[in-house]
């Protein structure tokens, strides 16, 4: 569960880095710029946040895949099964752990 959440951490932390190159610094009515604040930030995008589009992506993207026929290339790579077994150890994560997760 923490790398998952270091993993929404830092798409934030980038979401919020790309949204301060996008809207720029804020120009004071003395002339002085500054930075907007994360509050200025929610305001401008309405309290929308780039986890949960990621979110709502993956689930389109699933559901997308679910409803193709069987003989689709991408869902025959989705319901594929390998032959050996995984390694010892933690397993990875895999794309479908993460739609699940949702």
């Amino acid at each position: 569960m923490g790398l998952q959440r270091k993993y929404y951490t830092n798409l934030s932390v980038f979401g919020r880095k790309i949204l301060r190159k996008i809207f720029g610094p804020t120009k004071e009515a003395n002339g002085i710029r500054r930075i907007k604040t994360n509050v200025e930030f929610n305001e401008l995008i309405k309290h929308r946040n780039i986890i949960n589009y990621v979110k709502a992506q993956r689930l389109n993207w699933f559901g997308h895949t679910n409803r193709t026929p069987e003989t689709s290339t991408v869902k025959r790579i989705n319901k594929w099964k390998p032959f050996t077994g995984r390694p010892a150890g933690r397993p990875k994560s895999r794309w479908d752990d993460g739609v699940r997760m949702i």
